[in-house]
């Protein structure tokens, strides 16, 4: 238990620094490109992936539960159908159970959670942007006092920082599966 409560945590010490690392060079870049500034660069490039990388934490934390409570939900639909085929569950407590749609009214099952798609990438992609957003344009304006150039790099550094994360995302998300497979063909073969 210990082990693996040390391995998780490992784990998400690496995903945190890995972007941190790239989000400090992405906003130095992106930050140079408009101020044609060095040191304000440095400054913007320095602060405010601190401040990003913090809300990126809560951000990462907030999705993991969501998609941990997605995944229950899906258990429990997978419960339910498993025990309506079984005769368990009557067609009233189905009724109830699907908050009073039948399946004769083109209703599917009551569970709403996005499957880990296209879709649930989207989504987790625009609420970072929109976290990312605020942070930038807050720490440039911080730093500049000048709100043309902090709604600028609020804009632009975003955008990049998202195609980015989007990326960082789709990485890490390979590094657990395969690290998740690995794991199940060492059990299996145990």
């Amino acid at each position: 238990m210990v082990r693996i409560l040390l391995t998780t945590a490992r784990r998400l010490a690496l995903k945190i620094a890995s972007y941190g690392v790239m989000h400090l060079v992405v906003a130095i870049l992106v930050a140079f490109a408009i101020t044609r500034d060095w040191r304000l660069a440095l400054a913007v490039g320095v602060v405010e992936p601190f401040f990003q990388t913090i809300a990126y934490s809560i951000h990462d934390r907030v999705w993991h539960r969501i998609e941990r409570r997605r995944m229950l939900s899906g258990v429990e639909e997978a419960s339910e159908a498993f025990t309506a085929r079984l005769g368990v569950m009557d067609p009233a407590e189905q009724t109830r159970a699907h908050g009073g749609h039948g399946h004769g009214h083109g209703h599917h099952g009551h569970s709403h959670a996005l499957p880990r798609s296209l879709k649930q990438i989207a989504l987790k992609s625009v609420t970072y942007g929109l976290m990312h957003f605020t942070v930038a344009v807050l720490v440039a304006f911080v730093l500049t006092r000048d709100l043309r150039v902090a709604l600028t790099i609020g804009l632009l550094e975003p955008l990049v920082q998202t195609v980015f994360f989007t990326v960082h995302d789709r990485v890490w998300t390979g590094i657990e599966a395969r690290k998740a497979r690995r794991a199940a063909e060492k059990l299996a073969s145990a």
